[in-house]
């Protein structure tokens, strides 16, 4: 290892200085961490993270993930040092609108930001999600001669992020795994926003983590450039288990008034302590100045980055001429790329499935035509129905195995998907009851904020679970996803229109799904089959009598069934009713108003929506004057046909309700 020079000091004062500056300016900040941790970040940057900044996408670069989002001006600094595409002008218009450098990071905004982090511990486990993926593709490509993922990813995380359950969770399913190209640097500064850690912070780190089976370092000084080396170069020589590694450092270093205390953490300095802070440093410079040398410095560090992924784009060519099959299978994987024959390859069904039963033989139809489809669930695989068969599983001595077991920890598993995604190469999904998903929703906010591709599947979508109660009952689950933005939530009607939803989450690319599947067996409708071309539209004309124009019932998922048998009752009375199948609010809400009008004519006022979930997302469907059946208590216990009837979810109270508006 080299030693550290002037120009080395220079750089982590600039980081310092920089930070302050655009805080002041924009009166709006987190100045304490990077003040605190500067040091470690630059010694990271430039001495082991391997980048391009020409480059920010190079699929065999190491991952940065500020955890601590809140600290965002330690990356932007370091961004810009290191030649991205983050200007000076943007530095200094910090947390303004329409600049490169937000509050908090955020993916596919600025370059070079690898995750969207701000809420505390989300950071942690997307990093355990990108080390899983690293480790499922060089286990799926790498061949002896040639190491296409060969990289680590490293987290910047503080007290904060470790008192998150999340991190608990996702830390210990890594200590499990082994993820040894992971690398935690903590932030170990005792203070939080509200005060000083011994107030409600006061257990062993340290001792917790490598009960979850990690490596833990430890650094007693955060300014000690050289001891920080150290570590992480230990850390690297780790082959079995993730480090992290505790860095003692005191935040807001530097100003004499408000450094080690929480007056620092969230807030500007001030005119007065920001320049008592830059004396301490020894800077003499004007705000947001950079000098040369330092510049220069990080120069050589992108110009490195810059030759190794030359060396690593010869070494693919090579390896495309030695492994044909598997260089294209690489390529397909890590552009996002399926090569499906859809008709031929999803099942057909008839009878009655469960749409859970129907998704297991589905995926698995689908798995070997995409092998780097992975899936999981959280201790519910064989209720979810989400294993694959005829691979193994992702184990710390299989990491080429397709189905990954997250353990009872639905928090984590939201993040580690996202970070599964982040990383590229692979498509996951993975299962939990639909009424545990509250359990993943800091995570599916998170992600649908960077436009995620993330499938989830959530079974036992409704109060027709039955036995297991109120509990186990989702009543607001389907509202609540409804109302993230950029999420899309398919409720599909029967076994064929699972299909369709499969299809659709694995050729569109651009935000998180859902699928909301049932326990109880559905009648496969071959009217649903007739319109196969329609689902995407998110809503379509299932059944009509006549025009359609004296009264609409509209439905999802396992109510289709009762609402189209109540619509033929009704018709034999002459009534001229249409049924509309919502396979999807989110997408039908985007077709021209033209489609929409022609399911849901304007005119048509006798309107009557249905579904076993809460009523609130369909009133805009159903106007002043229409009803919606749904359910805005907490359910029961009791088989699941006894729980419908008496929650009024039977064909006769849906004709006697129809009846009412007409």
């Amino acid at each position: 290892m080299m030693g550290f020079d002037e120009t080395d000091r220079l750089a982590v004062e600039t980081i310092r200085a920089l930070s302050i500056d655009a805080i002041e300016k924009a009166n709006s900040g987190h100045p304490g961490l990077p003040m605190g941790a500067a040091p470690m970040a630059y010694v990271l940057w430039s001495r082991f993270l391997r980048y391009n900044p020409q480059d920010p996408h190079w699929v065999n670069r190491d991952r940065f993930v500020l955890s601590a989002g809140h600290g965002s001006m330690l990356l932007y600094s370091l961004l810009h040092l290191a030649g991205y595409d983050l200007s000076m002008e943007e530095i200094r218009e910090f947390r303004q609108w329409g600049s490169k450098t937000p509050g908090h990071p955020e993916y596919g905004h600025t370059p070079g930001v690898d995750a969207t982090t701000g809420p505390l511990g989300q950071g942690i486990g997307m990093a355990v999600g990108m080390a899983m993926a690293e480790a499922f593709l060089a286990a799926t490509f790498n061949q002896a001669e040639h190491r296409l993922m060969d990289h680590y990813t490293y987290v910047l995380c503080g007290d904060g992020d470790l008192m998150e359950g999340v991190s608990a969770e996702a830390a210990s399913l890594a200590g499990h795994l082994g993820l040894h190209k992971l690398v935690v640097l903590y932030d170990s500064n005792n203070v939080s926003l509200d005060g000083p850690t011994d107030w409600i912070f006061t257990e062993d780190v340290a001792a917790r983590f490598r009960a979850y089976g990690w490596n833990v370092l430890r650094v007693e000084d955060g300014n000690d450039l050289t001891s920080i080396e150290q570590a992480i170069g230990q850390a690297q020589q780790e082959l079995k288990r993730p480090t992290l590694i505790e860095v003692k450092t005191v935040i807001g270093y530097g100003a004499p008034k408000k450094q080690g205390t929480s007056a620092a953490h969230g807030a500007p300095l001030g005119l007065e302590e920001a320049a008592a802070a830059k004396k301490a440093y020894g800077w003499h410079h004007d705000p947001f100045y950079v000098p040369q040398e330092v510049y220069e410095r990080f120069a050589q560090r992108s110009a490195l980055g810059r030759e190794l992924q030359t060396r690593w784009e010869t070494n693919f060519e090579v390896y495309s001429h030695a492994h044909p099959n598997l260089a294209q299978q690489w390529g397909d994987a890590v552009q996002g790329s399926i090569h499906v024959d859809w008709e031929a390859v999803l099942p057909q069904f008839t009878g009655a499935v469960a749409t859970r039963d129907a998704f297991a033989k589905i995926v698995n139809a689908v798995a070997p035509h995409v092998p780097t489809l992975i899936g999981g669930s959280a201790d519910l695989s064989g209720s979810n129905k989400t294993i694959l068969q005829d691979t193994p599983h992702f184990q710390q001595d299989s990491y080429v195995g397709r189905n990954f077991f997250y353990g009872v920890r639905e928090h984590a598993m939201g993040a580690i998907l996202n970070g599964l995604s982040l990383h590229g190469g692979v498509m996951p999904y993975a299962g939990t009851f639909l009424v545990f998903s509250d359990y993943l929703r800091p995570a599916l906010r998170v992600s649908a904020l960077m436009k995620q591709p993330v499938l989830h599947v959530f079974t036992h979508d409704s109060i027709a679970v039955g036995e297991d109660g109120p509990t186990h009952e989702p009543v607001e689950q389907l509202a609540a996803l409804r109302l993230i933005p950029g999420f899309t939530v398919f409720r599909p009607a029967d076994a064929t229109e699972t299909g369709q939803a499969l299809r659709w989450a694995l050729e569109h690319r651009e935000g998180p799904v859902a699928i909301a599947l049932s326990r109880q067996k559905l009648p496969v409708l071959t009217e649903v089959q007739a319109h196969a071309a329609d689902f995407a539209r998110g809503g379509y004309v299932l059944y009509q009598q006549g025009d359609g124009m004296q009264l609409a019932i509209l439905a999802t998922g396992s109510e289709v069934h009762l609402v189209l048998a109540a619509a033929k009752q009704l018709a034999t009375e002459g009534v001229r009713v249409r049924v509309i199948n919502l396979t999807s609010m989110e997408l039908f809400d985007a077709q021209p108003d033209s489609y929409r009008n022609g399911v849901l004519p304007p005119q048509l006022s006798s309107r009557l929506a249905v579904e076993m979930a809460h009523p609130m997302p369909w009133y805009k469907y159903v106007g002043r004057v229409g009803q919606v059946l749904g359910i805005d208590v907490f359910g029961a216990s009791a088989p699941g046909e006894v729980v419908m009837e008496k929650y009024g979810f039977t064909v006769e109270n849906v004709v006697r309700k129809a009846r009412t508006l007409f």
